[in-house]
């Protein structure tokens, strides 16, 4: 007898947690997304890993505006061979092709460069550059939206010992610290 009623107490448990659950399933398919603004943009030169020299889609001959990618810190360009191949590498992924930017709070930097996420192909290329070992997420607030997001795929790149974090040939100063240094 005390058998079932502990099992009728587990079924009733189970049922108003199984009910619980489709309401919440339910109230999260209810709420309306608000549709990230995007910009398209075509990318005229890459001259970092990243800065980027774009104009918009609509005006492909206009005087190109240079963005800074967001959330990252890229090596620099003297910090061989770390900072050519990021640079190669989001040459090669950008291509020809445009890309989308989506600002965060702060649109701009002390430099009045747009600071952007860059989007292709439904891939965050800063979150991309973070993924291969070719970037350092830094979180730089207020701009945070996907801070967890490049940590995530830093801790990746680390374990897997990818890029600057490959034990054989390893960043040996932050790009930060490199700046500071050949000040």
């Amino acid at each position: 007898m005390k058998i079932e009623a502990i099992i009728r107490q587990l079924l009733s448990k189970l049922l108003a947690c199984g009910s619980l659950a489709i309401l919440c399933i339910g109230l999260v398919a209810c709420q309306t997304v608000t549709p990230v603004a995007r910009t398209p943009v075509l990318v005229k030169q890459v001259v970092s890993a990243q800065t980027l020299e774009v104009v918009d889609i609509s005006q492909p001959n206009a005087t190109p505006r240079r963005v800074r990618l967001m959330g990252i810190d890229a090596p620099d360009l003297q910090q061989l061979p770390w900072g050519i191949e990021a640079q190669n590498q989001l040459k090669t992924w950008i291509g020809s092709q445009p890309v989308l930017l989506e600002f965060d709070q702060q649109t701009h930097d002390a430099y009045q460069r747009q600071l952007v996420y860059v989007w292709q192909d439904g891939k965050l290329l800063n979150e991309e550059l973070v993924k291969a070992g070719l970037a350092i997420a830094i979180s730089r607030p207020p701009n945070t939206q996907y801070d967890q997001r490049l940590a995530d795929a830093q801790e990746w790149a680390r374990l897997m010992g990818v890029g600057i974090w490959n034990p054989e040939n390893p960043l040996r100063f932050t790009p930060a610290e490199f700046r500071q240094r050949n000040q």
